[in-house]
């Protein structure tokens, strides 16, 4: 069965753009492919043959012997090879530079890459935390080479479009039944060469700076949140957008309190007069002092809440609270007379250790009970 016109398979004119062929041949494709049509035969004869001649028309050389001798002038084990021999393969695989194009994500056109992003440490104060605060930091990053503007040319020059892929930054290399397409030997995946390459960057389009940045730092962070500057992080590749900045925070150390998200713990010492007679002591908080009623016969371990003193988190409506751990703290450097005092003390709690010290006779009893059985 003769062969139809490649123009005709396509639909197009015989001057149709390069890119009217893509177009066109997506559009069949989109149709046709196996994949979408399982039981219909016909179908995969249609996509193979729109195959061939987009392989055909998208090569300069073989479109051009094609227009002055038609199929004649085209090789035809080269051709039934690149229509039947490579297969019809995956869906995915004959779609992917139409989302390439779509999303700007596709190597073979544009050769376009998005900046890196970037990731700084940023250690700041509980306090700052808590209350928000504005810093600046300084990052070195790859920026646009600001004497070859980015294209890696030297002043007055400029890249020329790579001969080997002709500017697709891939080739495709023909392996028995397989077609394959990999990244460009000669131009490493550009699209171009640069042969006078700018004395600053080396023809890279970048270079290595530092550059400081105001960081917003908002009231209620905590360890670990993150903080985008969006644009902030190293340049694109032929003019590609730039990477964001991601500023990460760390929480110093606090010499009183300790964080649990939106709550504050401390530790209270608490004299040991105070816990057995109680009185009122005053503790600090983030927002100045506070005072706390201590009852008589507190003992190590309690607990003091102080509602609302804690920190407003950032996704938080309402401020955490403070919570005040009691330690009885045992007197030191005794003077003779407060050991003759305490130990008068410890005669007259041992005449009834059960009313004067209930939890040290429960272990006792506990620790007997234990053994005698």
């Amino acid at each position: 069965m003769a062969k139809r016109d490649y123009y005709e398979v396509l639909g197009v004119n015989r001057d149709a753009s390069e890119d009217e062929i893509k177009k066109a041949y997506r559009r069949l494709a989109m149709k046709h492919h196996p994949d979408r049509n399982p039981d219909n035969p016909k179908a995969e004869e249609r996509f193979k043959e729109a195959k061939e001649a987009y392989e055909i028309l998208t090569d300069a050389q073989k479109r051009a012997a094609y227009d002055q001798y038609g199929h004649a002038g085209v090789d035809p084990s080269a051709a039934a090879s690149a229509g039947a021999g490579a297969g019809f393969g995956s869906f995915a695989d004959a779609f992917g530079d139409i989302f390439g194009d779509i999303f700007g994500t596709g190597r073979t056109r544009s050769n376009v890459y998005r900046g890196a992003d970037l990731r700084y440490n940023l250690e700041i104060a509980l306090e700052e935390a808590a209350r928000g605060t504005e810093t600046r930091i300084r990052i070195p990053a790859m920026e646009e080479c600001s004497t070859c503007h980015g294209s890696g040319a030297k002043a007055g020059t400029s890249p020329s479009t790579c001969p080997t892929c002709s500017g697709h930054g891939q080739v495709r290399m023909q392996q028995g039944f397989f077609s394959i397409q990999q990244t460009c030997p000669r131009c490493h995946g550009t699209g171009k060469i640069i042969s006078n390459p700018c004395s600053a960057c080396g023809g890279s389009g970048r270079i290595r700076q530092h550059k400081t940045l105001s960081v917003k730092i908002p009231a209620g962070v905590d360890e670990g949140d993150r903080i985008r500057l969006s644009g902030e992080g190293e340049a694109g590749v032929n003019g590609g957008p730039p990477g964001d900045l991601y500023v990460v925070i760390h929480i110093k150390p606090h010499p009183v309190f300790q964080r649990d998200h939106n709550d504050l713990h401390c530790e209270m010492p608490v004299s040991f007069t105070t816990a057995a007679l109680g009185g009122e002591i005053e503790i600090p908080t983030l927002d100045g002092y506070a005072k706390i009623k201590i009852p008589n016969e507190t003992q190590t371990g309690k607990v003091f809440r102080l509602r609302g003193k804690g920190i407003k988190g950032v996704r938080s409506s309402t401020h955490g609270d403070l919570l005040c751990h009691v330690v009885v703290e045992t007197p030191v450097n005794l003077t003779p007379r407060q050991r003759e005092l305490l130990q008068e003390l410890e005669s007259i709690n041992r005449k009834d250790s059960g009313r004067h010290n209930p939890r040290a006779k429960s272990w006792m009893d506990k620790v007997k009970e234990f053994f005698e059985s």
